[in-house]
């Protein structure tokens, strides 16, 4: 009997998945999985992948982690939903405790849990307009805060996240970011003098008035956009002028925190502390759960019962959240993020002077980008070349994710225990591939 084809499970699969989902769910690499462990995926036709995805940034202590499993499995022993404005239950208080501690800064904070990072985006929007009673909300091109209608409204990318879904929330200002590759304002990075945050001073007098603005929403590293990180000098220029105006200054950090950049959160590299943060993602290692915390007197100012969710803060997902900065802390998975990040990028690095269609290839942490160009003069956006060279990683047993506003960013995100010989591995796919795209 001849073998069977590899995929032959995969096509079945695929059929009932078109007659039964809607098509407009995007799928980057067409692989349906079967089992996960660590850093690899195998599909349901027995194929392994090599996993610099992490979904996206999700499962920042690889897949199945035998401690966070087992803490699942314990809380889904005890009690699987109380809905905490009901019956509050341990695992939501002891995390909440967790998270106020490795919070940076020395002001009293507090936490509400939520499902996922759209929903701590929307409720945010609340707090912030409770707290200054203002109305309008300001947040940088390339930003991406999620799908939900408020987000969306944040969100800086039109094609296809916003396309034919208008009208968003009204009174929703773009500001620039310091996208140095790209200058803005067309200067150079550091003769600039920070142009771009005298634009944002600009803009009050143009556009919106200082004192109408109620929040600034920003990731302080942007990921989806494309994996951008602006300069010390912008981000605490941010926090010069939300004090000056009495603008509260909220950090993003759903696909940056707990340890994706080299730092348990983002805001650490530029000593800066926002009002409220933004956390999912990396928070429980898979399990559907997000945060938002805050300065304790801005958290206690909305009525009771104003904020709130039926599923979030689950005890089962609470109980992955204590597990996983258990983990983060004993493993010292944040320093093997910063560590293995580095050496990555050092080797990454070498594709700028190697390809002309690589702009720049730029990181902190395991949170790397490769910016593909027509070429390094006009740095034109290079979608298709980026598409290319994620399709043969994938091919090639590789999985490598997307990022930036056209598209033209090949994003790695390993998770942090990824072994040093599967760094390698993976580092040598991405050489091969782009040895043999010309």
């Amino acid at each position: 009997m001849s073998a069977e084809p590899a995929n032959v499970k995969t096509m079945e699969l695929k059929k009932i998945r078109d007659k039964n989902i809607p098509g407009c769910l995007s799928h980057l690499t067409g692989i349906i999985a079967d089992r996960a462990e660590g850093s690899w995926i195998t599909d349901v036709d027995g194929n392994k992948y090599l996993d610099f995805g992490a979904g996206i940034a999700v499962v920042s202590a690889g897949n199945c982690h035998p401690e966070i499993v087992k803490a699942v499995q314990d809380q889904a022993e005890k009690c699987f939903h109380t809905c905490f404005h009901i019956i509050m239950q341990e695992p939501y208080i002891r995390l909440a405790e967790k998270v106020a501690g490795i919070l940076p800064g020395d002001i009293p904070k507090k936490i509400m849990f939520l499902n996922s990072g759209a929903e701590a985006v929307e409720n945010a929007i609340k707090f912030v307009r409770v707290h200054t009673k203002r109305k309008a909300l300001a947040s940088p091109e390339h930003g991406f805060h999620g799908r939900t209608y408020g987000a969306l409204a944040l969100t800086s990318k039109t094609k296809p996240l916003k396309e034919g879904l208008e009208p968003f929330i009204p009174e929703v200002y773009r500001i620039p970011y310091a996208y140095c590759y790209r200058c803005p304002v067309g200067k150079e990075y550091p003769g600039c003098d920070m142009a771009c945050i005298m634009q944002i001073e600009d803009m009050f007098s143009t556009y919106v008035a200082a004192e109408s603005i109620a929040g600034i929403f920003i990731e302080p590293v942007i990921g989806e956009g494309g994996v951008i990180i602006p300069p010390m000098e912008y981000i605490r220029g941010l926090r010069e002028i939300c004090d000056k105006y009495g603008i509260l200054l909220v950090f993003d950090e759903i696909q940056t925190g707990f340890g994706r950049t080299g730092k348990m959160f983002a805001q650490e590299h530029f000593d800066v502390e926002p009002d409220l943060t933004i956390m999912a993602k990396g928070i429980a290692n898979g399990m559907p759960l997000s945060a938002l915390a805050g300065k304790a007197e801005i958290m206690d100012e909305p009525n009771t019962g104003a904020v709130g969710s039926t599923y979030g803060g689950n005890p089962i997902a609470c109980a992955a959240g204590i597990s996983m900065i258990d983990v983060l802390e004993r493993e010292r998975l944040v320093e093997a993020s910063e560590k293995k990040g580095k050496y990555m990028l050092d080797r990454l690095k070498k594709l700028e002077f190697d390809y002309d269609y690589v702009g720049e290839v730029r990181g902190l942490g395991l949170m790397i980008g490769i910016e593909c160009v027509k070429n390094k003069e006009s740095k034109e956006p290079f979608k298709d070349r980026a598409g290319e060279i994620i399709k043969e990683c994938v091919k090639n047993g590789l999985i490598v994710v997307r990022a930036g506003a056209r598209g033209n960013i090949v994003r790695i995100l390993p998770p942090f225990n990824t072994s040093d010989g599967d760094i390698d591995s993976g580092l040598d796919i991405i050489f091969n591939v782009f040895n043999g795209i010309k």
